[in-house]
């Protein structure tokens, strides 16, 4: 954790893009089974805590149902279940079946979603806002177009904060809607109208800081220079071209474990 820290935003920035490329080019299920587990034990030897066992279990229910997709309607020839009602089946006996090409496609493009969600908190925990718009002004990106990427990192757990505090408005007020609608047995639309009365309240909040930023910015004369001093400077050391080199030489060797294996 403290080297990934200690390491330039650009550096992290350049190797994310380049897995990130790296993640939607690998099409083989060796080669994502084995980008994946990388990526997993890098996370966890960098000590980035994951996500609560709820969120995985929603994601891994989410994987399952993209290659049942995958395995009943993506073109193959190789049949696992054919048909996949039976002929006695009312209305719908002898249609369908399962492929396993479908199925060969859906585990890529599983992986490929674990991959992402699992790569990205690397990132965004181990460095600072300011440090990422220093590195992208070093980049010789406007600060103003640095400043809105950075944003949007500051306000997602703003966001997550006001969320809670309105749920918990709620809670006093005697509208429990929201807790209903986590129930299992629940209709569908209950929910739907329960999240509805938390986005409204969110969405307002959010509009209204939007507007005091603006007026703080405004009134401190934003953007009138072209350039920013910072305190920390970005500077590139050798961790970080050692980093960069190791990144890409991981990235040549998933890509002859993709094409040529």
């Amino acid at each position: 954790m403290a080297f990934l820290i200690s390491l330039d935003a650009r550096t992290k920035l350049l190797c994310v893009l380049l897995i990130t490329a790296l993640i939607f080019l690998v099409d083989k299920i060796p080669a994502a089974v084995c980008l994946l587990f990388f990526l997993i034990v890098f996370r966890l030897a960098a000590r980035v805590p994951f996500r609560s066992a709820k969120f995985f279990i929603n994601l891994s229910l989410l994987a399952v149902l993209i290659i049942l997709l995958q395995m009943m309607f993506f073109p193959g020839t190789n049949y696992i279940v054919k048909p996949l009602f039976p002929s006695s089946f009312p209305v719908f006996g002898g249609i369908g079946s399962l492929k396993m090409e479908g199925f060969f496609l859906g585990s890529v493009i599983a992986c490929r979603l674990f991959a992402l969600m699992v790569l990205m908190p690397v990132f965004t925990e181990t460095t600072s806002p300011h440090k990422i718009a220093s590195g992208l002004c070093a980049l010789k990106i406007n600060y103003r177009t640095a400043f809105i990427i950075t944003s949007a990192f500051n306000l997602i757990p703003l966001f997550i904060q006001e969320a809670g505090l309105i749920i918990d408005a709620q809670k006093l007020r005697g509208l429990d809607s929201l807790e209903k609608a986590r129930g299992v047995r629940k209709p569908l639309f209950s929910g739907i109208k329960a999240y509805c009365g938390l986005l409204l309240p969110l969405m307002l909040g959010a509009m209204r800081k939007a507007q005091v930023s603006a007026v703080v910015m405004d009134s401190r004369a934003f953007g009138i220079y072209k350039t920013k001093t910072w305190l920390d400077k970005s500077v590139m050391k050798t961790s970080d071209f050692l980093f960069i080199f190791a990144c890409i030489a991981f990235i040549a060797c998933i890509l002859v474990i993709n094409y040529h294996l």
